[in-house]
């Protein structure tokens, strides 16, 4: 990190990270705070939001106002934000078992609302935080703690769940493919309306350890080649695409209009001050 931005981060005790040599979390915070140093927000008009996990910590270092809520319930708490402070910019940092699990129907619900969110999920097919267990987006066949004979669960794809409650942007990437991650991050939060990332991320110590994958180099390699752009997949055969990941904007929709501004325009109305901003 260069030292500017190291005003966007909190030190003393706070670093080291609680995260594991290798993690993928660290290299997505880095990319954030990156990205918002770009888009030249003040630290003030920047909310972080997230649940319970290994991602979730990520608010415990960054400088912003920061909410570190409970297990699945980070949505429902920056719902709560961005229906009184509309004019902040509210970003959730979840993963895999917290935002697709217990917080899943909150997901969705925010996903319909078209709620001016940005929500960084945090992909790495596993429970890490708390010690293994599958998760809703493990894949087929994969091993965890509590899949030791392998994975019987179809996997959750998070941009088909988003697609289908109506989210307005939709786009995935990975820890390894950084440049686009930054320019996906700038897109989602510069979008009005509700926006999420499904960001694939090597857990070595759990995952890959679990499932032979190698250290988080050799992760980080798997993720390279396993993914492929949107553009490149539209000409492949169904068959083709077998176990391969497809990155890319998936939506960016703006014709649908932003669920506070119509809440607000409503009480503006009752209240009989329908011209004030």
């Amino acid at each position: 990190m260069n030292e500017e931005l190291h005003t966007y981060l909190r030190y003393k005790k706070q670093f080291p990270t609680v995260w594991c040599a290798g993690c993928g979390i660290g290299t997505v915070m880095n990319v954030l705070v990156k990205t918002i140093q770009e888009l030249d927000y003040a630290q003030d008009d920047v909310v972080v939001v997230s649940g319970i996990g290994c991602s979730s910590r990520m608010p415990v270092y960054l400088d912003f106002n920061t909410l570190h809520t409970t297990h699945g319930r980070a949505i429902a708490f920056a719902t709560g934000i961005k229906m009184f402070r509309p004019e902040l910019k509210v970003i959730v940092i979840t993963g895999d078992g917290d935002g697709l699990a217990i917080g899943g129907n909150h997901l969705i619900h925010a996903c319909r609302r078209n709620l001016d969110l940005t929500v960084v999920l945090i992909n790495n097919f596993i429970y890490g935080m708390t010690g293994g267990q599958v998760s809703p987006s493990t894949p087929l066949g994969s091993y965890c703690y509590t899949s030791p004979y392998g994975n019987l669960e179809q996997p959750f794809d998070v941009v088909e769940i988003a697609k289908g409650a109506g989210a307005t942007f939709i786009a995935r990437s990975t820890s390894y493919h950084v440049m686009q991650l930054k320019q996906y991050l700038r897109q989602a939060l510069e979008h009005k309306g509700f926006s999420i990332i499904d960001i694939l991320a090597q857990c070595p110590t759990l995952y890959g350890r679990l499932n032979k994958s190698g250290n988080a180099v050799e992760m980080l390699k798997w993720l390279k080649s396993h993914t492929i752009p949107l553009a490149a997949a539209k000409k492949k055969k169904p068959e083709e695409l077998k176990n391969k990941y497809v990155t890319g904007v998936f939506r960016d929709d703006d014709s649908k209009r932003e669920y506070t501004e119509v809440y607000w325009e409503l009480v503006r109305r009752l209240h009989g001050t329908e011209s004030e901003e």
